[in-house]
């Protein structure tokens, strides 16, 4: 016999107390090689570099863009195990005005490899890829009206 609550889920009303309402989601990733994990997004997959951050001259972390969007990449210290696994259980899904079709083939163009090629799944044009520690990212379309 469970002891978890009932879960409360309420479509487009608003509960009292109000309920959470983020304005941003950012993502953090831990990554093996932080210079290598930069030069794979900027130049396979298309984001531009915002800042990197050192410690003591050593490159720790960077901070990513795509349009809106910030991911910040970090250097893993290796104190859970620089084998572990990661990127598992979860994708991180980017919506673009842009044609999908042409981004896929630049990522491919320029040495990225597709985890599924661009598709039109509910309302939307999808692809799918994974960075070089396993990290999997979604880039689809708006969706149709």
């Amino acid at each position: 016999m469970s002891s978890n609550p009932p879960i409360n889920v309420s479509i487009n009303t608003r509960t009292q107390p109000e309920s959470f309402r983020a304005r941003e989601l950012n993502a953090s990733l831990t990554v093996k090689d932080v210079a290598k994990s930069v030069a794979w997004y900027t130049n396979v997959a298309g984001f531009t570099l915002d800042r990197n951050y050192e410690r003591d001259g050593k490159l720790m972390a960077a901070a990513i863009k795509a349009g809106d969007v910030k991911i910040i990449l970090s250097q893993d210290d290796g104190s859970k195990g620089l084998d572990r696994v990661k990127g598992e259980g979860f994708s991180l899904q980017f919506t673009t005005v842009q044609d999908i079709d042409d981004l896929a083939r630049r990522i491919k163009a320029n040495g990225g490899t597709l985890a599924s090629e661009p598709a039109d799944m509910h309302g939307a044009r999808v692809f799918r890829l994974q960075d070089p520690d396993g990290f999997k990212l979604v880039i689809s379309s708006v969706r149709a009206p």
